[in-house]
């Protein structure tokens, strides 16, 4: 080991760690080939979930592996170590790092890369933690396909009628994109699923969308918004607008508007927060909570620091006054120009600002639907899913990976797609204990 090396450490194995680093390789690879920089990712992960491809996995149009970018195989040149980090000392240019399984450490390094991301922010909803699920991971995503499908298995199972309603009955709280597309695929693919029982059918089914707000997706504009409440509305499901979750306790529902149900389904995707890890250190934050960033993605105030993404409040240069908004699209571009404001840095160059042009949202909902606004142009249907498609896969990382999702799509349009809950893996010990007891 060149003991006279840059240590690059990438706090974050997400968007924006995982496309810093591949850039990193690029612009810094005859540095990294002689020892003279060195990188080291910390992340509790060994893979990168591409989000936007979530809701797609739960409904079963994408095999869930294929969702997700293996770190150590494509950031070949760096070191990936999996665990939290619990503290970040910036005066002493050390992080403390608590792995997975092992013992809490310190890591010294030259530059840090603050590329946390975010995590679900939650409000003090009685019965919240004990009842929903979010829908960030491909762990949740995963859980919410098996649950839907076991729970048809159940309510096809049983006579009694409380517990059928309860069991049929979806609550998804959040209307913004996660909330939306996470709704819209799962109840498409209920639909797939109920041809195949005899006493339940599509009518049973009931599926509720639950937002604070007088909108659902903000970020495709108010006109195709309302297009895409109008268009759930007509497949049966219940938008509520200007709706508070105020309690979930043991799975009863209770709303602003004065309704109570049963339901043995919420999902929470109600916002995000930055990650923990920015109030575990002496980075400066803003009045969000945020660490504290320049145009350039510098931390504001300090020496050899960065940040990017979900963690960090981005001034919006095109827009004075604003901030970036937390979204894949702005990650992945100021991974770019994170990665190249550092290659500048370590090659005496001058550093520039984080510069973007808003393209646009697209949304799919479900099987051949969507809802698209891109430079100002509105698509609504299957034009529109289909620009949903092929944009998510233009920027999904690695040709593998693009190869594996356009395989599982091309599949799709020949077979029907499978509808079978795989609960047992979430707990895959239940039979062989039982078995051990008996």
């Amino acid at each position: 080991m060149n003991r006279n090396s840059k240590h690059v450490v990438v706090v974050g194995g997400g968007y924006v760690g995982l496309y810093t680093v591949l850039r990193l390789q690029h612009t810094l690879r005859n540095e990294l080939r002689d020892g003279s920089v060195r990188i080291t990712v910390l992340t509790p992960e060994s893979y990168m979930t591409y989000q936007p491809f979530l809701p797609e996995a739960a409904a079963g149009n994408i095999s869930p592996r294929h969702v997700v970018v293996p770190l150590r195989r494509v950031l070949k040149k760096a070191t990936i170590l999996n665990g939290k980090v619990t503290k970040v000392d910036h005066a002493s240019k050390k992080v403390t790092f608590a792995p997975n399984v092992g013992t809490e450490h310190e890591i010294g390094y030259d530059i840090i890369v603050m590329a946390a991301g975010s995590i679900s922010r939650t409000l003090p909803v009685p019965g919240l933690a004990d009842a929903a699920i979010g829908f960030k991971t491909i762990g949740e995503a995963t859980a919410l396909r098996n649950r839907v499908l076991a729970l048809l298995d159940r309510a096809e199972s049983d006579d009694d009628e409380a517990l059928r309603r309860r069991a049929l009955t979806f609550v998804v709280v959040g209307g913004g994109f996660a909330g939306v597309e996470a709704l819209a695929e799962l109840e498409d693919m209920s639909l797939d699923a109920v041809r195949y029982y005899r006493s339940v059918t599509r009518d049973d089914i009931r599926w509720v969308l639950v937002e604070a707000t007088d909108r659902i997706l903000p970020e495709v504009g108010p006109e195709m918004g309302k297009w895409t409440a109008e268009q759930l509305r007509e497949r049966g499901i219940e938008i509520k607008l200007g709706t508070r979750l105020e309690s979930c306790v043991g799975g009863h529902v209770k709303l602003s508007d004065g309704e109570e149900f049963e339901s043995a389904t919420i999902v929470w995707t109600a916002g995000v927060k930055p990650s923990p890890v920015v109030n575990a250190g002496d980075l400066p934050l803003d009045e969000r909570g945020r660490i504290k960033t320049t145009t350039r993605l510098t931390v504001a105030g300090v020496q050899d620091a960065y940040a990017a993404g979900d963690v960090a409040g981005v001034p919006d240069v095109t827009n004075p006054g604003q901030y970036c908004a937390p979204n894949a699209q702005h990650a992945v571009r100021q991974a770019k120009v994170l990665a190249d404001n550092l290659t500048r840095q370590l090659h005496g160059q001058q550093l520039v600002d984080y510069r973007h042009k808003y393209v646009g949202a697209v949304a799919g909902l479900g099987l051949y639907k969507g809802v698209a606004n891109v430079y100002g142009l509105k698509l609504r249907g299957m034009p529109a899913w289909f620009m949903h498609r092929t944009y998510h896969m233009s920027r999904i990382p690695t040709f593998n990976r693009k190869v594996r999702v356009v395989a599982d799509w091309t599949l799709a349009l020949f077979f029907k797609r499978e509808t079978v809950s795989l609960r047992e893996i979430h707990e895959p010990r239940t039979e062989f204990r039982e078995a051990a007891t008996t």
